[in-house]
């Protein structure tokens, strides 16, 4: 088997790359200039010259402030990009798996989102992403996985920030009302592999397990790096966000779970390991 990595400097490709080496597995991961997934011509460029059997979309625009104003951007990255993957992949007969996110949902739901709920994306961010999803399965050998608050290597991730405003005041206000579900690159990677190995296709929701409010993870994370911080619950609406996000969208991982015939930890279990991981320096 051969991979391709796209948005290979990403906290998410970047787990995918230290999982292919370390199983001295079949990789290619360019930088995103030779694979500006934005030109089909270099998707087609790229691919009859690796061949590969998967490709793994790691590029996203998720900058959520930013595409509620830059809407044609995140457009650009998360549903045409995704399009010519798809079209591609599926004239090549490759596999195709991309990523996609709980802010499809409204949070109106108030109870773990399944796979079949009805979609409803409050924000630019969450349209463009549903349209990507609604792409990538057009075609039936393709794979999408949905995730949420992804944490992994990297600075695009609630608890890097987290660290950075620490470094700065040891009094913070965190969202207590905004539930979903932490989700670490080394899970993402193991479990989309497992997926792969059972050649699963369609949609799944590919989160840990159990639900956590912003507030009850930032509490976690410091205890278990030991900083010292008062920490104090506000309702999201308290930060003037300009964008509308939903409140809960906490995921189920049944369906994956029964597919694979596994249970996915915990997103407690899961933290202790990423923490361990910075302790270590394994992270940087």
């Amino acid at each position: 088997m051969k991979y391709i990595i796209t948005g290979s400097s990403g906290q998410l490709a970047k787990a995918f790359i230290e999982y292919f080496k370390k199983e001295n597995i079949d990789f290619f991961a360019p930088s995103e200039q030779d694979l500006d997934i934005t030109d089909k011509n270099k998707i087609l460029k790229i691919i009859q010259e690796y061949k590969p059997n998967v490709i793994i979309n790691c590029a996203a625009y998720n900058n959520v402030e930013l595409a509620q104003t830059d809407n044609s951007t995140a457009i650009l990255i998360n549903k045409t990009a995704v399009q010519y993957l798809s079209e591609i992949s599926n004239a090549q007969n490759i596999k195709l798996v991309h990523f996609g996110t709980d802010y499809v949902f409204d949070g109106k739901k108030n109870d773990f989102y399944t796979e079949e709920d009805t979609t409803n994306p409050l924000n630019e961010y969450g349209k463009s992403k549903l349209c990507g999803e609604q792409e990538a399965l057009k075609y039936k050998n393709n794979l999408v996985l949905r995730l949420s608050w992804v944490i992994g290597n990297g600075k695009q991730n609630f608890l890097y920030k987290l660290s950075n405003w620490l470094q700065k005041t040891s009094k913070l206000n965190i969202s207590c009302d905004e539930i979903s579900i932490p989700c670490f690159t080394f899970d993402i990677v193991k479990y989309t592999m497992l997926a792969i190995n059972k050649n699963l296709n369609g949609l799944y929701n590919l989160t840990s397990s159990g639900k956590c409010s912003r507030y009850e993870l930032a509490k976690e994370y410091i205890n278990l790096m030991n900083y010292q911080a008062e920490l104090t619950p506000v309702p999201m609406a308290s930060f003037n966000s300009k964008v509308e996000r939903p409140l809960f969208t906490a995921m189920s991982n049944k369906k994956i779970s029964a597919e694979l015939q596994t249970n996915i930890p915990n997103w407690k279990d899961s933290l202790k390991v990423f923490c361990d991981k910075i302790k270590s320096n394994e992270y940087k």
